[in-house]
């Protein structure tokens, strides 16, 4: 069974769980699977929206796909997250990949 695949298994049992959902999309991304990865980054944003690095992978990606207006709202997103709960280092990490954008 691969990873993925347990990560679904497990998945079933708690839909909700933030931390199953975000390893399922770094899974996604690493199989360069960019539309599912971003749908499952988007399944941890509404589980839990103060996921900054689910922001910063998701912006990565949109980058990536040549969507930059849509990376620059994941990241823009991403930043406001990371200030309000002061995750400094990840509001430095995407400001510095939004402006090189």
């Amino acid at each position: 069974m691969t990873r993925r695949e347990k990560l679904l298994r497990m998945l079933q049992e708690d839909p909700d769980d933030a931390f199953l959902l975000y390893g399922l999309a770094m899974e996604d991304q690493s199989a360069e699977d960019w539309e599912s990865a971003l749908a499952s980054f988007d399944r941890v944003l509404t589980v839990d929206p103060q996921s900054v690095a689910a922001y910063f992978q998701k912006g990565q990606i949109l980058a990536r796909l040549e969507r930059p207006g849509d990376a620059r709202s994941a990241l823009e997103a991403g930043i406001n997250v990371g200030r309000k709960i002061g995750d400094a280092h990840a509001v430095g990490e995407m400001t510095e990949f939004l402006q090189n954008l």
